[in-house]
C-alpha cells in the first residue's frame, strides 16, 4: 500500500533535504508550496516529491490543496520544518490502514532544546483541555502529524483555510463520531523559525483562526452523546435489578478516591 504525505511548506528549503531523504518506503511526499520566495519548490521536485503550487495563502489551504491532489486511501500531514522524522509516519499510519482508528494524531514529546516554546506549548493544552470539556476527545495534543482516510477527510467539508483548519479537522471529526486515538512522537527542534510561534503576528492569527473555530461548536459530539446516553441507561438497568441489599448487619461504603 502506499500513502500520500501531504507536506504544507513555505519556505522550507533549509528543512526538506533531511525531511524528504528520510522518507519511508511506500509514502509519497506532496510539498504543498504556499508561495515560497526560496527555493522550497525546486529542492522539492529535486529529491522526488511531487510539488503542488497553492496560491491561495494560508496553512489550511496548503494542507487541503495537498489532500486534493493525493490519490491513495491513507493521507498522512505532516509539516516541512524538519520538527518531524518523517521515518515516525508509520505510528499514526497503521492505527488507520488496520482499522483500530479513524484519525490518528501525533502526541508531541519535545526532543531537543527548543523544540517546543512554552508559550505554544501551553496554549496547545488549553485548546485540547477544551475539546475534552465540550465535545469529548480523548487528546492531549492537536498534533500537526496525523493520518486519516482521505474520502473520510473531504467528507468533512472543512472551510477553515488558515490556521484553525488542524482544529477543524478534529472538531468536525468528532462531530462525525469518529474514532480519534494519538501516539507518542518525538518532536525536535525546526529547521527556520516558526511562521506561527516565531512571531506575534503569526501568533495573534492563529488564536483568532481557533477561536473561531471553537465557537462553531454548538453541542457534544454524537459519539460523546451516545456513550453518555449508554452509560446511563445501564446505571439505570443495573439500578433496578439489583437485589436488596441484606439488612440483618449494617454496612457503610466508600467509594476510592
Amino acid at each position: 500500500m502506499e500513502i500520500d504525505v501531504v507536506l504544507p511548506c513555505l519556505n522550507e528549503a533549509g528543512a526538506l533535504p533531511w525531511v524528504l531523504s528520510r522518507m519511508p518506503a511506500g509514502f509519497r511526499p506532496i510539498v504543498a508550496d504556499n508561495g515560497s520566495t526560496d527555493d522550497s519548490a525546486a529542492v522539492a521536485a529535486a529529491y522526488g516529491a511531487r510539488v503542488v503550487h497553492v496560491p491561495q495563502r494560508g496553512f489550511g489551504a496548503a494542507c487541503h490543496a495537498g489532500l486534493l491532489a493525493a490519490s491513495s486511501d491513507i493521507v498522512c500531514v505532516m509539516d516541512a520544518d524538519a520538527s518531524f522524522d518523517p521515518g515516525d509516519l508509520p505510528l499514526v499510519a497503521d492505527p488507520v490502514i488496520t482499522g483500530t482508528a479513524d484519525l490518528m494524531l501525533g502526541r508531541r514529546t519535545t526532543n531537543g532544546r527548543g523544540a517546543w516554546p512554552l508559550h505554544a506549548r501551553i496554549g496547545n493544552r488549553v485548546l485540547a483541555a477544551e475539546l475534552r470539556r465540550r465535545i469529548n476527545v480523548p487528546v492531549h495534543d492537536l498534533g500537526p502529524m496525523r493520518a486519516a482516510r482521505r474520502a473520510d477527510l473531504l467528507a468533512l467539508a472543512l472551510e477553515d483555510r488558515r490556521f484553525g483548519y488542524p482544529l477543524e479537522m478534529v472538531v468536525r471529526a468528532a462531530e462525525a463520531g469518529w474514532r480519534i486515538e494519538e501516539t507518542a512522537i518525538p518532536y525536535y527542534p525546526r529547521t527556520g523559525k516558526s511562521k506561527v510561534t516565531g512571531t506575534v503576528r503569526g501568533t495573534a492569527r492563529a488564536v483568532r483562526d481557533m477561536r473561531r473555530v471553537l465557537a462553531s461548536i454548538t453541542s457534544p459530539a454524537p459519539a460523546a452523546k451516545t456513550a453518555a446516553k449508554t452509560a446511563a441507561s445501564t446505571a439505570a438497568s443495573t439500578a433496578a435489578t439489583a437485589k436488596p441489599a441484606a439488612t440483618r448487619v449494617p454496612v457503610t461504603s466508600q467509594a476510592a478516591s
